[in-house]
């Protein structure tokens, strides 16, 4: 990835969260001109630039997606920009949800236009799952923010900008995430609170999810959505496992671990898709991902090494699930 990014200026739009900060480092380790870190809490900022050290070529900027003079400003001259700010958290986006839409929609409509003002090269959008085919307001405002991304393409006109998307499910230990919480209800005695023990998720690591934004970042021409082949968990699984894994860490006996069903929040589903019938009619696959591209351009796109996709749609209860010794052995990656 040097040769993208050597010598380039990098802007990170949420790039104090989990993705956003990985790139960030991952960025940094490739030789880049300037790297621009964008984020609203100057708490996180804080602790990002204690761990990365006063670096010449990296810029920490308060600011909001939400305001486009801001975006302005931080694009100038930027080459790549990667789109990580959003309201992830399904509740928090049933219960606030304008807030949602101020931020995942028009936030990300604020990208676009800063970008097509300041003639980037590339904008990568990081989306999720629950926009395909969503039942709930982030996943709703997910899904219009890639629509607004993908058509970017159609009307930029002579500008060089390139718009592209990555879909991927839940990253494993990113913040709010559902191991770091049942890690921390582990050490504190139980119980374990699982929504529904049959409900099954896509998982991937964060430096997982970072190397399918960097092939994106390589690979994108203008309107795809790449989507990363994932494991599939279900949720009483990962629970029993964790159990087995963290208690004796913590001193306690597995078997004094309780595992309690609290049922379906609000806006949550049983199964997540990734990749929905209709998409999957206007799908490329390689060998880890999928890419959907818009159906204007779909006949006429080839990317390397890619056929037509057979998969009929990517979902969480028709994918195969980690068994115990594969959910073992994703923990003690996690674990180091």
């Amino acid at each position: 990835m040097e040769k993208i990014f050597k010598n380039k200026k990098i802007m990170v739009t949420g790039g104090t969260g989990s993705i956003g900060s990985e790139i960030v480092r991952r960025v940094l380790s490739c030789n880049p001109k300037v790297v621009r870190i964008l984020s609203r809490d100057e708490s996180k900022q804080f602790d990002l630039e204690q761990e990365i050290g006063d670096l010449e070529n990296v810029r920490f900027l308060i600011g909001d997606v939400r305001d486009k003079d801001r975006l302005n400003r931080a694009f100038e001259d930027i080459d790549i920009v990667f789109h990580a700010a959003a309201m992830k958290h399904v509740p928090a986006c049933e219960y606030n949800p304008f807030e949602a839409v101020k931020t995942n929609v028009m936030g990300t409509q604020n990208v676009i236009d800063a970008a097509l003002d300041n003639d980037v090269e590339k904008v990568i959008a990081i989306s999720t799952d629950k926009a395909a085919s969503p039942i709930n307001t982030m996943g709703a405002t997910k899904l219009l923010a890639e629509k607004l991304i993908i058509d970017a393409n159609f009307y930029k006109g002579n500008r060089k900008t390139v718009y592209s998307c990555v879909r991927f499910g839940n990253v494993m230990a990113s913040r709010g995430s559902v191991i770091p919480l049942f890690e921390k209800q582990i050490k504190n005695g139980g119980p374990v609170t699982v929504t529904d023990l049959e409900m099954t998720r896509f998982m991937m690591t964060i430096p997982q999810a970072v190397d399918l934004v960097f092939k994106a970042t390589k690979k994108a021409h203008g309107g795809e959505i790449f989507i990363f082949k994932m494991p599939v968990v279900k949720l009483g699984d990962l629970a029993k496992y964790m159990i087995e894994h963290f208690a004796p860490m913590y001193g306690l006996k597995p078997e004094s671990i309780e595992i309690s069903t609290i049922g379906v929040r609000n806006g949550e589903k049983m199964y997540e898709h990734l990749m929905n019938e209709e998409e999957a009619q206007y799908a490329y696959e390689t060998k880890d991902m999928y890419i959907v591209l818009p159906k204007s351009t779909f006949h006429s796109y080839f990317m390397g090494g890619g056929t037509k996709a057979e998969q009929k749609r990517y979902a969480s209860d028709d994918a195969k699930v980690l068994g115990v010794n594969e959910i073992k052995n994703l923990l003690w990656t996690l674990s180091g």
